[in-house]
């Protein structure tokens, strides 16, 4: 019995044993799948909330399998990086692909280079293979620009085609176009850039298009000032042969757009764009050339023309009397200061309304008088071509004999004449009935003037208009500069004490105080005049630095100029490099004198910053003639002549005083007898002797210098 028990004792506990580690084995396995099913659970659910529905999760005790076809790389490191903030990352199996790679487009590859005063700036996306450091160092080499940012990216890419082409094409450009944008892409440039005048706009665009490389497109949008318009004209007509402009004018692009749109609402087809320019006498020129437009329009037929701030309507015989009269009515109002209106109906030919004998004369600026009118005679037509040919320069047109003309015609085209010599520019109407006279001056008393002229030639009783506008700059006696007389003496400040800049740079060196304050005394007077700071150097370097370092100076002096409070708007900057020299560059001395800064009077007529003065208009008649004196008393005995006040000394015959009534006094003197148009007219008819053979001759001259004079007198008895 105690053997059978030694026997079982070992057999249970092998029982024991084995039925604990199977209990064991058991709960292991259970808790294993517990923890696997968890963290597949986590895994799987961390990957739905983020959209990672592809990635299939299966787990191997601990170890967490991640297994599909990823979109991209991007997908797949995130899907390894959603399961890492749910299981330790070092669990984690990788099994996942990505979708097989297309071959990728490269990206658009373009430079966006921007050039101004203050330097160059690269901006854009351009391949690896580029040189980017050589990009900048060949903008330093051949310009003068203060300093070049390289804001350029790259992408390691393919070179498509025609970058590099258009890329060399496009910095060629930016050395020729000192102020630009200027856009590369692969195969086209496009240039948008500002020129210096009309010329430079043309030369840059020619040397765009004569360097321009195959297969490479070009486009430009290259813009220049404004030019100045003298006289700021616009003439528009509507006859038989259409609705159009024979000239147009306009200061700004929305009154341009405004005075187009008026004429195709009138009718006009085919409307070329009015010039913008400067110059224009008032700020309302748009509007005043609107409502001139639309008047024309009401009419039909007729024509304006607005020349400065004067505007003439006229109409042909067909338009209405009424019509034309209520067109007149509704344009005078709604024409802005400073602009003055005449109006002209044509009367119908052969009527009772026949046109009256008139003579007209338009003297310009530059003093060129173009006249045409009935003359009585050929006498008289010498005589009024001896007097203006005397008084202007230049004498244009002619007059045509006609015996109809009313007596005291010639007096009364004289007295016209001489009354527009008085005018810096403007014009004469004269009818057998009224002179009018119209036009621009630098006297503020021409009114007056002219009016006493009239008097002085023709007497009494005859009636005038006068419509004269003041202009300041044309006063004498303000002694103002011309725009020549400017230039000169802006010169003469550099020559004397001249702006230096640092070597190769257009940076100002030392003090220039002493010499802007010069320059600001001569520009108090000057600064409506177009002027230009042209820059120079000498022929060190290559033409194209020169041309950008002397248009940098020039631009730094203007820059100094206006920060020094002087008024530069008038004024622009260019650079001539070495293309003019005005000494050797063989010598120190010579290129000294080369590098320096010139001032050039771009256009005679100063711009207007202020509308021009309404004119003074005056309407009259010539004065009565002065009454006879009674005839003097018997007087006996020695003559004692009576103190006589002491008065200036003056010289010359008496003229006619002012007068600020509206009627101008006449020039008749003490023993001067009245003389009506008639007899004036009269008194020019000089007699003229036919010569006889008893005409006294004077003798000939000798053959020979020193042979002796023939005597007179000393023949044989």
């Amino acid at each position: 019995m105690a053997s059978f028990r030694r026997l079982l004792s070992p057999i249970a506990s092998i029982v024991v044993l084995t039925a604990a580690g199977g209990l064991c084995w058991l709960g292991a396995q259970t808790v294993a799948d517990h923890i696997e099913r968890q963290s597949r659970d986590d895994v799987q659910q961390a990957l739905e909330a983020s959209n990672q529905d592809w990635v299939g999760v299966t787990t191997d005790g601990l170890q967490v399998g991640l297994s599909g076809m990823a979109p991209s790389e991007v997908e797949r490191f995130r899907a390894l990086t959603q399961a890492g903030t749910v299981v330790d990352p070092s669990r984690l199996v990788d099994r996942m692909t990505v979708v097989s790679a297309q071959a990728m487009t490269p990206p658009d590859f373009s430079v966006e280079l921007l050039r101004n005063d203050q330097g160059i700036s690269l901006i854009g996306l351009v391949p690896t293979e580029t040189d980017r450091a050589g990009l900048v160092r060949a903008l330093r080499d051949e310009t003068a620009a203060p300093q070049i940012a390289d804001l350029l990216e790259s992408a390691d890419y393919p070179v498509p085609g025609q970058w590099n082409a258009a890329l060399q094409f496009g910095l060629r450009a930016a050395r020729l176009a000192p102020r630009a944008k200027i856009s590369i892409r692969p195969g086209s440039v496009a240039v948008s850039a500002i020129a210096d005048d009309a010329d430079e706009k043309g030369r840059l665009e020619s040397a765009l298009r004569d360097t321009l490389p195959d297969g490479v497109t070009l486009t430009t949008e290259i813009s220049a000032p404004r030019p100045v318009i003298t006289p700021f004209a616009l003439r528009f007509v509507a006859d038989d042969w259409g609705v159009r402009f024979e000239a147009c004018a306009a200061d700004t692009a929305e009154g341009r757009d405004r005075i187009v749109a008026a004429a195709m609402e009138a009718g006009a087809v085919n409307v070329p764009a009015c010039t913008l320019g400067l110059g224009s006498p008032s700020p309302d020129w748009s509007e005043a050339a609107v409502a001139a437009i639309k008047a024309v329009a009401a009419l039909g037929r007729g024509s304006v023309t607005l020349s400065d701030a004067d505007v003439s309507l006229s109409a042909p015989a067909t338009v209405d009397k009424a019509a034309f009269d209520a067109a007149v009515a509704r344009l005078q109002p709604s024409l802005p200061r400073p602009f003055s209106l005449q109006s002209e109906l044509e009367p119908a030919p052969g009527g009772a309304n026949q046109a009256p004998m008139e003579f007209t004369a338009t003297l310009s600026d530059a003093r060129i008088l173009d006249m045409q009118g009935p003359i009585s005679d050929d006498r008289m037509r010498d005589t009024v071509d001896s007097l203006v040919r005397a008084r202007f320069p230049t004498v244009q047109g002619s007059l045509t004999n006609d015996p109809s003309v009313p007596r005291g015609w010639t007096v009364r085209i004289i007295g016209a004449i001489e009354a527009l010599d008085t005018l810096r520019s403007g014009s004469v109407q004269v009818t057998p009935d009224l002179i009018r006279v119209t036009g621009t001056s630098g006297d503020p008393a021409a009114t007056e003037t002219a009016a006493a002229r009239l008097s002085e030639r023709l007497g009494p009783g005859a009636a005038y208009e006068l419509a004269i506008r003041y202009d300041r700059r044309l006063d004498t006696a303000l002694n103002l500069p011309d725009g020549a007389e400017c230039v000169r003496r802006l010169n003469i400040v550099m020559s004397e004490s001249e702006i230096g800049f640092e070597p190769s740079k257009s940076a100002i060196a030392g003090d220039p105080g002493p010499t802007l304050d010069r320059l600001a005394t001569t520009m108090a007077e000057c600064a409506n005049f177009q002027i230009e700071a042209g820059g120079h150097t000498d022929a060190q370097g290559s033409e194209r630095f020169n041309a950008d370092l002397s248009r940098g100076r020039a631009q730094a002096l203007v820059a100094a100029m206006t920060d020094a409070g002087i008024d530069t708007a008038n004024m622009t900057a260019r650079g001539y490099g070495e293309s003019q020299p005005i000494a050797t560059n063989e010598t120190d001395e010579g290129r000294e004198e080369n590098r320096r800064i010139e001032f050039r009077l771009l256009s005679d007529h100063p711009v207007r910053s202020d509308p021009l003065p309404a004119p003074v208009t005056r309407t009259g008649v010539t004065a009565e003639p002065v009454a006879p004196l009674p005839p003097a008393p018997a007087l006996i005995g020695p003559i004692q002549p009576a103190p006589a006040p002491a008065v200036p000394q003056m010289f010359g015959p008496a003229l006619p005083q002012a007068s600020t009534g509206p009627t101008a006094p006449a020039t008749v003197g003490v023993s001067e007898v009245f003389q009506t148009l008639d007899e004036r007219e009269e008194s020019i008819r000089l007699p003229v002797q036919a010569p006889t053979p008893d005409t006294p001759r004077p003798l000939a001259r000798p053959d020979e210098a020193g042979a002796p004079a023939p005597q007179i007198g000393t023949g044989p008895p």
